[in-house]
């Protein structure tokens, strides 16, 4: 369904905000996705990516560390980088049927003094669809084929880290968002998000099994397949119960 009324968008204080969904308790998002020409330090992910930024980015990271393990930097990395962008294009949806415009290639990324990701730009603020009920996948597949999985591939190339575990670190913001964003949590589209082995097209699901929610002393917890590895990380506490590694639940 084409812009139309949609384009009464919220306001900030700031520049105008990209969905009215980034209110109230998701207000912070508008801090990580905004209208690329309102991101003054935003760099073209093209850009970022194939000119050597992105490795230059990680070392400044990992001098954080003390110059730790770069696949554990790498994915460290990448979990700042996939909150920022899942999070905002799943709350959007879930809360507007909006659809951020989220293509690799036409996006912006500014960095903190770090070398974190900041925030992202987007080049519109996409369309709106009017079903109430999608099947996850017609949802999440503008974000899987045209963002993470180039994404993943510069992970890997880059970073050291393979690509499941890329996968696995974008499946645990996209799950807690599917869960929590909404007035009622999507909890069936989180399931098959990570429970079907083949996606609708009949390619296999990078999510897949990627998360497991398990019942343990009488609570429900999320598990990771794959550690994020942050353990090798002096200093950053561990995921707690998320964990894949039983022996760093506790640290």
């Amino acid at each position: 369904m084409a812009m139309g009324g949609h384009e009464s968008v919220i306001h900030t204080e700031g520049p105008k905000g990209i969905s009215a969904a980034f209110a109230g308790p998701h207000a912070w998002c508008n801090e990580k996705m905004m209208l690329s020409a309102d991101l003054a330090d935003g760099i073209p992910l093209t850009e970022f990516f194939a000119s050597g930024a992105f490795d230059r980015t990680l070392s400044i990271y990992a001098a954080t560390f003390g110059g730790s393990d770069r696949r554990a930097v790498a994915s460290m990395w990448s979990l700042f980088y996939f909150s920022c962008l899942t999070i905002p294009y799943v709350v959007a949806w879930t809360l507007e049927r909006q659809i951020l415009p989220i293509r690799f290639d036409e996006m912006t990324v500014a960095l903190s003094a770090d070398g974190l990701p900041r925030a992202f730009g987007v080049a519109t603020v996409g369309d709106w669809r009017g079903e109430r009920e999608q099947e996850i996948f017609s949802i999440l597949s503008p974000l899987m084929d045209e963002h993470l999985a180039t994404v993943v591939q510069h992970l890997k190339a880059i970073g050291g880290i393979a690509p499941k575990l890329a996968w696995n670190n974008a499946a645990v913001y996209i799950d807690y968002a599917l869960r929590s964003a909404g007035t009622e949590p999507l909890n069936d589209q989180a399931d098959a998000m990570t429970s079907l082995r083949l996606m609708p097209n009949g390619t296999p699901n990078p999510f897949f099994d990627c998360l497991r929610h398990e019942d343990e002393d009488g609570a429900r917890v999320c598990r990771r397949k794959i550690c994020c590895l942050r353990y090798l990380l002096p200093g950053i506490q561990s995921c707690g119960s998320l964990c894949a590694l039983p022996s760093q639940r506790n640290q």
